[in-house]
C-alpha cells in the first residue's frame, strides 16, 4: 500500500471526475487505491460508495486495471474493454477503443470484432454500425481481434436535430425523431444558425454538458432533405470513397467473351426479350421473353445482370456491397449498392446495348409447373424496355407484339400453378409521393397494382425457385429467402381482434396462407376487409436471409431464394456466384491485372454464410425502416398546406391519453389527443383498448372511422395530430369492442410496421 506522503495533493472537490482520477493515478509515484483516492479528494460516506461504483465502471472501460487493492491507468489497450463499432467490413464488424487517452498521439488500433469465439458469450445479438461492446481482446499477428461479452447500451455519439435559438440568445438541438419529444441545449453551435439541421455530439460526459455541433446539413425542408435526415439517422453509407469509384470504373471496362459454346457466353441477341419497369427506373436487372413450346406449355428466359463478372470477390467494390447491403430507395434519390457507373450503365440492362447476363431457362407446362430449368453465362441485347403503364396499355388495346402476347399467356399459365399453391394475398396500397421538377411535393397518391406487375412478379418467381433447386441439387450453398410461420402469440392476439368483428380462428388447426386467403375472402365489407388485411399482415413473422432452409410461409414454398436483383441486392450477387461454382460457368474472359480473379463464392462466404446473412437482413430493416420514414415526413410535408382540413380517418390505436388515427387512402399516422374528445372524462380500458366517455358513453376503438381535423403537421419528424370535428365525436362507424395493439418495448403503439416481403414484390425501384 503507498503511503499518503508519496500522493498529490489534491484539493476536496467532491465526487472527481474520471479525468481527475485518471491524471490522479498517472501522477502516483506508486499504485492508488480507493482509500488512496477517497483521501486525496476529501470523500467521506456516500461519496465513498460513489467513488467505488464508479472505479468498476472505469474498469469495465478499460480505463483502470480494476485491481482491488491499488489502480493503474492503463496504457496500450485493456484485455477486456470497451469497444465502439465503427465500420463493417465483410460482413464482420470493425471496432475502436471507446475511450482512447493513451500517453502518446498515437491513433486507437482498429479490431475486428469476432462474434464467435472461446470468449464469446451467447446473446450477442448481430452487431451494427455504432454499437458498444464489452468485449476481451487479444493481439493477432500484426493486428488485433476481440470477443463481445455483451452488448452495452447505446450512446447517443450522434444527433440529428433542427437548431432553435430561444429569446436568451441559447442554441437548442430540437429532434427530428418524432419518438423523441425533449430539446437538447447546444454548448457549441459550430458556427450554425436557426433553423439549420445539424448534426450534434455530446459536449461532456455529462447530460448537463448539451452537446456541440459538428456538421451543418442545410435547411431541414429543402428538397432532398428528408432522406438526408433518414440517411444520417440509420447510418446509412451514401458516399463512395475514391478507390471503390475508380474499382468500378475499371470492372465496368472488362470485355464479354464473345465465344459460343463451352468456354464462351451463350449468344441470346436473336431473342426480342424486354425489361418491364417503372416508368422512372434507372437500373434494369433483369429482362423476360416466352414462347409456346408447342406442347401446350412455353420456353421461357429470364435474363438477369451478371453483376458477378463485374464486382469480384474480395475487391474494395464488394467489400463496399457487402456494407450497404442493398440499395435504398427514397422519393427523392437512390442510395444504391452499386456506383453508377455499374448500376446504371455497365450493369443495367438498356435495351439495344450488348449486355453479360445469367440467363435462367425454363420449361413451363400447360398448368403453369416449371417442368425443368438450366442457368449459362449469355450476352443478351434487349430488345426493349416498357413502363408497366405501357406494357398494360398495349395487351389491353390488342396492339401489343407478338413477344409481350407470349409473355401474357405463359403467365397465365403460371397463375394457375400460383392459384393452387395459394400463397398470402394481401392487397394492401402502397403510398407513392409525387414530386416536380425541384423535388417539390406535388402529391401523394397509391400506387395501382396491374397484371404486368403480377407478370413480371410471378416470372421473377419462378426463377428464384429455380435457383435455390439448383444449387440444393448440386448440394450447393445457398442464402435462402426465408418467412417462418407466424408464432403462436401472434395468433392469438389475431384471434382476439378478429373476435371483434364476431369473426372465429381456430387455432387447432394447420395454419397455411389459404387459411388467411379464406378468411379475407369471405369479408364483403371493403372496410373491414382493409382491417383484417391489416390484423393478417401484424401477424406474419419478418422474412430475412439464411443458409437453413425453413421456406417459404408466405409464398408457399419450400425452397425460395433471391436471385434477380442482384444490382440492388447483395445476397442476389451471393446467389449468382453459388450457381458460377456449382454449375461450371467461370469464364476465361478477358480481366484486368488490377481487379480480383474469379466470380464464384469465396471461401470465408462459403464457411460462414450465417454471419454474411444476419448483415445482410440487417442492412435490409434499415433500409425499410429509412424509406417508410422518409415517406412519412414527405406525407406531412404535403398535409402542412391542409392543415384545418377535415379527413376521414380509421381509429388504429388507442391510448389512455388518446387515439392513433390514419387517413383513409393515404396514410399519415397522427395522435389524437383525450383532451380534444370532449369536457367530459373519458376511461380508459386497458384490457379492451377502449376509451369510453363517462357520461355520455361514447367509445372509441380500434377500426373506429371519425371525422378528423388536421391541426398538425410537423415535415420534420413525420408527426401529425388530430382533433375532432367541430360538432364531432362518436364513431362513424364503431366497430365495438377491440383487440389488443402489440406491445413494443412496454408501450402500446399504434403504428403499423410492415414485415418485409410477405408478399413478393418483384419490383422495389
Amino acid at each position: 500500500m503507498s503511503r499518503p506522503a508519496k500522493q498529490p495533493s489534491v484539493q476536496p472537490r467532491g465526487l472527481p471526475s474520471r479525468r481527475q482520477i485518471l491524471d490522479f493515478i498517472a501522477q502516483s509515484v506508486e499504485p492508488a487505491g480507493k482509500r488512496e483516492i477517497a483521501r486525496a479528494f476529501g470523500l467521506k460516506g456516500q461519496e465513498k460508495i460513489q467513488l467505488k461504483a464508479l472505479l468498476r465502471d472505469m474498469a469495465e472501460e478499460g480505463l483502470i486495471d480494476g485491481k482491488r487493492t491499488a489502480f493503474h491507468r492503463m496504457g496500450g489497450l485493456p484485455r477486456v474493454t470497451v469497444l465502439r463499432v465503427i465500420d463493417i467490413e465483410d460482413g464482420e464488424a470493425i471496432a475502436v477503443p471507446d475511450t482512447w487517452q493513451p500517453d502518446d498521439a498515437t491513433p486507437p488500433p482498429r479490431l475486428r470484432l469476432v462474434e464467435k469465439g472461446p470468449s464469446t458469450r451467447s446473446g450477442v445479438s448481430a452487431l451494427r454500425k455504432g454499437d458498444r461492446v464489452l468485449a476481451r481482446t487479444e493481439e493477432a499477428g500484426a493486428g488485433w481481434r476481440a470477443y463481445p461479452m455483451k452488448k452495452l447500451p447505446a450512446m447517443a455519439d450522434q444527433m440529428l436535430g433542427v437548431v432553435e435559438i430561444d429569446g436568451a440568445g441559447k442554441g437548442w438541438l430540437a429532434p427530428v425523431d418524432k419518438r423523441v419529444r425533449n430539446s437538447v441545449q447546444i454548448a457549441d453551435l459550430g458556427g450554425a444558425e436557426a433553423g439549420n439541421l445539424v448534426l450534434a455530439e455530446p459536449a461532456g460526459r455529462s447530460p448537463r454538458s448539451g452537446v456541440k455541433v459538428t456538421e451543418v446539413l442545410g435547411d431541414p425542408l429543402a428538397p432532398r432533405a428528408f432522406s438526408l435526415i433518414a440517411i444520417h439517422k440509420h447510418g446509412i453509407p451514401h458516399v463512395f470513397a475514391g478507390e471503390v469509384l475508380a474499382e468500378a470504373d475499371l470492372a465496368a471496362k472488362l470485355p464479354l467473351n464473345q465465344r459460343s459454346g463451352k468456354f464462351g457466353r451463350e449468344d441470346l441477341r436473336h431473342l426480342p426479350i424486354v425489361a418491364i419497369d417503372p416508368s422512372d427506373a434507372r437500373d434494369h436487372d433483369d429482362a423476360i421473353w416466352a414462347e409456346p413450346d408447342g406442347q401446350g406449355g412455353f420456353r421461357a428466359v429470364v435474363a438477369i445482370a451478371d453483376v458477378s463478372f463485374f464486382v469480384r470477390p474480395g475487391g474494395v467494390l464488394d467489400r463496399e456491397a457487402r456494407k450497404r447491403g442493398n440499395s435504398v430507395y427514397f422519393p427523392d434519390r437512390v442510395v444504391p449498392m452499386l456506383p453508377e457507373v455499374l448500376s446504371a450503365g455497365a450493369c443495367s440492362l438498356r435495351a439495344g446495348a450488348d449486355r453479360a447476363a445469367m440467363a435462367c431457362h425454363l420449361g413451363i407446362d400447360a398448368a403453369g409447373r416449371v417442368t425443368d430449368w438450366r442457368f449459362t453465362r449469355a450476352i443478351v441485347r434487349i430488345a426493349e424496355v416498357i413502363a408497366y403503364e405501357d406494357a398494360q396499355a398495349r395487351i389491353d388495346s390488342g396492339e401489343a407484339a407478338e413477344n409481350l402476347r407470349n409473355l401474357w399467356a405463359a403467365w397465365r399459365a403460371l397463375e394457375k400453378a400460383r392459384q393452387n399453391r395459394d400463397p398470402l394475398e394481401l392487397d394492401l396500397p402502397e403510398r407513392r409521393v409525387m414530386l416536380d421538377d425541384k423535388g417539390r411535393v406535388t402529391g401523394i397518391r397509391l400506387r395501382e397494382r396491374l397484371d404486368a406487375h403480377r407478370v413480371v412478379e410471378d416470372f421473377m418467381i419462378a426463377a428464384n425457385v429455380a435457383a435455390a433447386r439448383a444449387l440444393e441439387s448440386k448440394v450447393a450453398p445457398v442464402v435462402y429467402r426465408l418467412h417462418e410461420p407466424p408464432g403462436r402469440e401472434k395468433l392469438v392476439a389475431l384471434k382476439d381482434y378478429l373476435a371483434t368483428f364476431d369473426r372465429k380462428l381456430a387455432l387447432g388447426q394447420v395454419i397455411t396462407p389459404g387459411l388467411f386467403n379464406r378468411l379475407i375472402k369471405d369479408i364483403a365489407d371493403e372496410a373491414e376487409k382493409a382491417l383484417v388485411m391489416e390484423a393478417v399482415l401484424r401477424s406474419q413473422t419478418q422474412a430475412y436471409y439464411g443458409p437453413r432452409n425453413v421456406g417459404h410461409f408466405g409464398l408457399a414454398l419450400g425452397s425460395y431464394a433471391h436471385f434477380t436483383s442482384p444490382i440492388r441486392r447483395y445476397a442476389d450477387l451471393l446467389v449468382h456466384r453459388a450457381l458460377v461454382d456449382a454449375f461450371g460457368l467461370e469464364q476465361p474472359e478477358p480481366a484486368s491485372d488490377r481487379l480480383p480473379a474469379g466470380s464464384g463464392l469465396a471461401d470465408r462466404d462459403r464457411a460462414d454464410l450465417v454471419r454474411v446473412s444476419e448483415a445482410i437482413s440487417g442492412a435490409e430493416r434499415r433500409a425499410m425502416e429509412a424509406e417508410r420514414e422518409t415517406i412519412d415526413r414527405y406525407v406531412a410535408a404535403w398535409l402542412s398546406a391542409h392543415v384545418g382540413e377535415v379527413f376521414d380517418t380509421r381509429v388504429t390505436g388507442v391510448q389512455k391519453f388518446g387515439l392513433f388515427a390514419t387517413i383513409l387512402g393515404l396514410g399519415g399516422d397522427g395522435l389524437v389527443p383525450v383532451s380534444t374528445l370532449g369536457a367530459e372524462r373519458f376511461h380508459y380500458d386497458e384490457k379492451a383498448q377502449v376509451l369510453e366517455g363517462e357520461q355520455s358513453g361514447t367509445r372509441h376503438a380500434i377500426g373506429d372511422r371519425l371525422r378528423l381535423k388536421l391541426a398538425e403537421a410537423n415535415p420534420l419528424t413525420g408527426a401529425l395530430k388530430f382533433e375532432p370535428e367541430e360538432g364531432a365525436g362518436a364513431p362513424i362507424e364503431p366497430r365495438g369492442k377491440p383487440a389488443p395493439l402489440k406491445r413494443r418495448g412496454g408501450h402500446l403503439v399504434g403504428r403499423r410496421s410492415r414485415p418485409a416481403n410477405i408478399r413478393h414484390q418483384g419490383r422495389r425501384k
